[in-house]
């Protein structure tokens, strides 16, 4: 679709599964995970400028002519892959930090 980026997504998914909120009441660990979260946002965007797949790329995957350039010029290869290890860094560093400040 374009949007946000499918690894920007899933760390932030991961940040909930550890820290977010297990009873409706618990809304310390939902500011905690907003707030790792927003973390994980300004890194990613410290890296790379932004957390939109097409301006990461660069390209539209939301068409079908940007869905072929994204083959084309092998992004998954040159691009994604370094946003998956720089997410996998970033999130460790997070994750490391949060524990540590249980």
């Amino acid at each position: 679709m374009g949007e946000t980026c499918g690894v920007v997504t899933g760390s932030m998914m991961a940040l909930g599964l550890k820290h977010g909120k297990t009873k409706p009441t618990d809304d310390d660990a939902k500011e905690k995970t907003y707030s790792l979260v927003l973390e994980f946002v300004d890194k990613f965007k410290s890296r790379h400028n932004s957390i939109v797949c097409r301006d990461l790329l660069n390209c539209d995957m939301s068409t079908p002519e940007g869905l072929q350039e994204f083959k084309d010029r092998r992004l998954i290869e040159t691009h994604c892959a370094r946003f998956v290890k720089d997410a996998a860094e970033i999130l460790e560093e997070i994750l490391t930090s949060s524990n540590l400040q249980k």
